[in-house]
């Protein structure tokens, strides 16, 4: 009669124990690699958390989180990749370009998720849009039609715009393919297009000085790892010089800059979650179609408009999805 109480009381113990150990192995293991510091864009993987708690993920009972960050340096990333991969998460979300190409350089196996790749296709990281072919799926922002956009823009805004600057860091594979669709552009519309290139932050205000001396009427700058982490220090340089500039997200305008015309970032990101929840469910990243984006923002700063002592069109303003004031 002992024995038997010792067995059953035993099972009592035991039983939640199994439940633990149960639990543990059903939650999935969500990679997280990111380009920036945690404090840069917090409200874009905010999105991405949001998405998946709509599709039932809730995390740390259904899933969790291995975050990596770069920190803003390019250069940490491949080991950070290879640091998910030693883990074994079940997915990775590298939803930049610079994040995916380490990623996928770190594993051809565990599935990658992104987001806000400017050209999978030209990068590598896929086959075709319709079949990714390999680990990666997700997201594109579709650069190739929203650079000769923002041309248009930019020369809308200033009216006979002749000479306008590119700012890009050559070492970003996504501003190298920008740099080809800009110069496409440039010269259907008669227009000299002049790049500057900056790989550090350092070599920004070298590149904006050199900006001065090419009588510039206009500036694209080109969104990306370096170009994001100093939207303040970039915008300030253009107030500087007086550059009227259109910039790749609209985290520069809110940081000081002129204009901005992109995909939703933050959009991409929550629907980002969509195809995480499609492969935890077991679906393969081969097999998914990676989609383009389907929402997008142009933003406009009337204050720096002001500042730089120019009246913005009405057909700008027209066409803004939202104004600053």
């Amino acid at each position: 009669m002992r024995r038997r109480r010792f067995i059953v009381g035993g099972a009592l113990v035991l039983a939640p124990a199994l439940a633990h150990a149960e639990q543990e192995r059903r939650r999935a293991r969500i990679g997280v690699l990111e380009a920036w510091a945690p404090s840069t864009f917090p409200h874009r993987l905010q999105a991405f958390r949001d998405g998946l708690r709509e599709l039932g993920h809730l995390e740390g009972r259904t899933f969790v989180v291995e975050y990596r960050s770069a920190g803003g340096d390019a250069k940490a990333l491949p080991a950070l990749a290879a640091e998910l991969t030693r883990l074994e998460v079940d997915v990775i979300f590298a939803a930049t370009t610079s994040t995916a190409l380490a990623a996928k350089g770190a594993t051809r196996t565990i599935p990658i998720v992104i987001a806000v790749v400017a050209d999978p296709l030209g990068t590598g990281l896929i086959s075709s849009l319709a079949r990714p072919g390999g680990n990666v799926t997700g997201l594109t922002t579709a650069s190739g039609q929203v650079v000769p956009k923002r041309m248009h823009l930019l020369r809308e805004f200033v009216g006979g715009a002749s000479r306008v600057g590119l700012l890009i860091n050559p070492e970003d594979a996504s501003h190298l393919i920008g740099l080809k669709s800009a110069e496409t552009e440039a010269r259907a519309l008669g227009i000299v297009l002049r790049p500057f290139e900056a790989s550090d932050r350092s070599e920004l205000a070298a590149a904006f000085s050199r900006m001065e001396s090419e009588r510039l009427d206009a500036l694209m700058v080109s969104a990306g790892q370096l170009m994001d982490s100093e939207a303040k220090l970039i915008t300030t340089l253009a107030a500087k010089y007086r550059l009227p500039a259109l910039y790749g997200a609209p985290e520069f305008v809110e940081a000081g800059g002129l204009m901005s015309y992109s995909a939703s970032f933050t959009d991409n990101f929550r629907r980002a979650a969509a195809y995480v929840d499609r492969i935890l469910k077991g679906g393969m990243p081969a097999d998914i179609p990676v989609e383009q984006a389907s929402t997008f923002e142009f933003v406009v700063n009337l204050k720096v408009a002001e500042a730089l002592g120019r009246e913005v069109p009405s057909s700008i303003l027209i066409q803004a999805t939202r104004i600053i004031e």
